[in-house]
């Protein structure tokens, strides 16, 4: 009896191939929790930029900015509206992938691309038309480094959305699966969020003369 059963135990023992399952130590999906520990990470980035930024305003007492320097506070404010539509737009793409509106998912998500591109467009058009260099500086090196690096964040945003919409126009999301718009949506507020203080210290705390 021992004999007989051991080919059918062989058997089973072939039929799963590839490595094992793996283990989770976590409740968190591991596409999300990857996501959470990469914005941790980047906020750590920004982090030492502000740091900079702050101890050559406050520890230095240096201006801002420089001498003969000026900042468009009017391009950065139509460039925030902008972005925070955006926000909105993706809101309503994952709303609409939740409820199962193909129609709605596809708009959102082409929108968002759109004026996340618009923005970007817009934040190197300032670049060329800047009185200032980055080498001319502290406070320019700054400038461009901290704004650069949101813009590189945005750039990264935009190449999730455009992989997203190519997803959504093959049909491959639905309201019981739709992580694919989802991590890329998480990704794009924390890119929203930033812009928030970029352009909070940048921007209107100069405008105030505040620090």
């Amino acid at each position: 009896m021992e004999s007989a059963a051991l080919p059918g135990r062989a058997a089973d023992a072939h039929e799963h191939h590839g490595p094992p399952d793996p283990n989770r130590s976590s409740r968190v999906d591991p596409q999300l929790l990857g996501m959470l520990l990469f914005i941790i990470s980047e906020i750590m980035l920004f982090a030492a930029f502000f740091t900079a930024y702050f101890f050559i305003r406050v520890a230095l007492d240096a201006p801002w900015p420089a001498e003969g320097d000026h900042l468009p506070i009017e391009t950065g404010i139509a460039n925030s509206f902008i972005l925070f539509s955006s926000s909105g737009t993706m809101h309503w793409a994952l709303e609409s992938a939740r409820r199962g509106n193909r129609l709605g998912l596809k708009l959102g998500l082409l929108t968002t691309l759109l004026l996340g591109a618009t923005f970007l467009a817009v934040q190197v058009n300032e670049y060329v038309f800047l009185d200032f260099a980055p080498a001319d500086s502290a406070q320019g090196t700054i400038f461009y480094g901290l704004t650069g690096l949101h813009g590189a964040h945005v750039a990264v945003g935009l190449l999730l959305l455009a992989f997203a919409s190519v997803r959504a126009f093959r049909g491959h999301f639905s309201p019981e699966e739709h992580r694919g718009v989802e991590i890329p949506g998480i990704y794009w507020h924390f890119v929203d969020v930033a812009w928030v203080f970029v352009f909070s210290s940048l921007y209107l705390l100069s405008a105030q003369g505040i620090l």
